[in-house]
């Protein structure tokens, strides 16, 4: 049988270039607390995105739940049902309280026309994801957060290399969170980033990210360990120099699933907005039974799609009372993100469509 096609997987440099980068680290004994490689990642990474500032940590979960602290207040944050459950727990071990909003069934972002309805007296910030790297609606979101003087804290885990009237996306907002976990269009293997053009809060993350500590002397936040080590940020730096290949990639081998699938009218697409990376291969089936049907096809030949985000989190009882979302609800039951990544040939992605294609003729 040939080699399982997982759904993702990452884009990694030659490995004799994360060698050499380690190297240093063993030579210097430096592995962490804001060492060397930590601050040129950070460095290289802003350069890139040619955004000022960036804080770094040790995985995107963690950079939510700093920008959480950052805003400095609990009570509740409007937030979509269609999304990890990272971007849940990160509220919830806030101590703050999840208010959902619907999806757009078009885009799978939040309903922007629906924020302001759920707005309260214990509003605290508004969490908007970016799902799949495509870009929310910011003018309608920021409009009202400024009405009402809230927060946004976008959830941008997947939007690395997505942009907004030709800039990094990670400039909107009040913050802006991503991840550099494996999967993700950059990687350090695990890892977070935090954005801000708030030079006041960015200090203030580099306070919460190392226990709280002003000048290493007294302890003026409410932090915790939320470091990135040398060793990640090595995978990183050395990741960075392929960045705008994969996403060339990525782009590419998306437009070809497009054109393939469209064959069948049944299937549809996430509406992309300007400025989308492509980092994953949505595709939305008629019903629930389709989609089974296609997963177990596509498994019969060691290709892996995924059921991104499946179930809906409003769905996650135990965590949280039951508020139905229907069109999250919905979606969550006929999606499925096929496999999408650079060590995929195009051969692989025309196969994967046509079996598509046939399963559901």
């Amino acid at each position: 049988m040939r080699k399982p096609i997982y759904v993702t997987m990452p884009t990694l440099a030659p490995l004799e270039e994360v060698n050499e980068l380690m190297q240093g680290i063993w030579e210097s004994g430096i592995m962490t607390h804001n060492g060397p490689l930590v601050q040129r990642f950070e460095k290289e990474v802003c350069d890139y995105l040619k955004v000022p500032q960036m804080v770094s940590c040790c995985n995107g979960t963690l950079a939510l739940q700093m920008a959480i602290k950052a805003i400095g207040k609990q009570g509740e944050i409007i937030t979509s049902p269609f999304t990890f459950i990272a971007t849940i727990s990160s509220i919830i071990w806030e101590h703050c309280t999840p208010v959902f909003v619907d999806i757009a069934p078009e885009t799978l972002n939040m309903d922007a026309s629906k924020i302001e309805e759920k707005i309260t007296c214990h509003t605290v910030a508004i969490m908007p994801v970016h799902v799949f790297g495509n870009n929310c609606d910011f003018e309608a979101i920021d409009a009202v957060a400024e009405a009402h003087n809230i927060p946004v804290v976008y959830d941008a885990c997947h939007s690395v290399g997505a942009t907004y009237k030709g800039e990094s996306v990670f400039k909107q907002g009040t913050i802006s969170v991503t991840s550099f976990h494996a999967t993700k269009m950059l990687n350090t293997a695990e890892g977070g980033g935090v954005f801000t053009l708030n030079k006041e809060i960015d200090e203030k993350l580099r306070r919460i990210r190392f226990f709280g500590f002003q000048n290493h002397a007294d302890i003026v936040e409410d932090g915790f360990n939320g470091k990135m080590t040398e060793a990640h940020a090595a995978i990183g730096i050395a990741n960075l120099r392929y960045l705008d290949k994969a996403l060339a990639d990525r782009k590419e081998k998306y437009t070809r699933y497009k054109e393939i699938l469209s064959q069948n009218p049944e299937i549809r697409f996430q509406k992309i907005t300007t400025g989308s990376n492509y980092s994953y291969f949505p595709v939305i089936f008629k019903d629930e039974k389709t989609a089974l049907k296609v997963v177990a096809t596509l498994n019969a030949e060691n290709i892996f799609p995924r059921r991104y985000f499946y179930p809906s989190v409003n769905t996650f009882t135990k965590l949280l009372p039951y508020v139905p979302m229907p069109m999250s609800e919905d979606i969550a039951s006929r999606i499925l993100c096929l496999p999408l990544h650079v060590r995929m040939t195009m051969g692989d992605v025309m196969e994967i469509a046509e079996l598509v294609l046939h399963t559901i003729k």
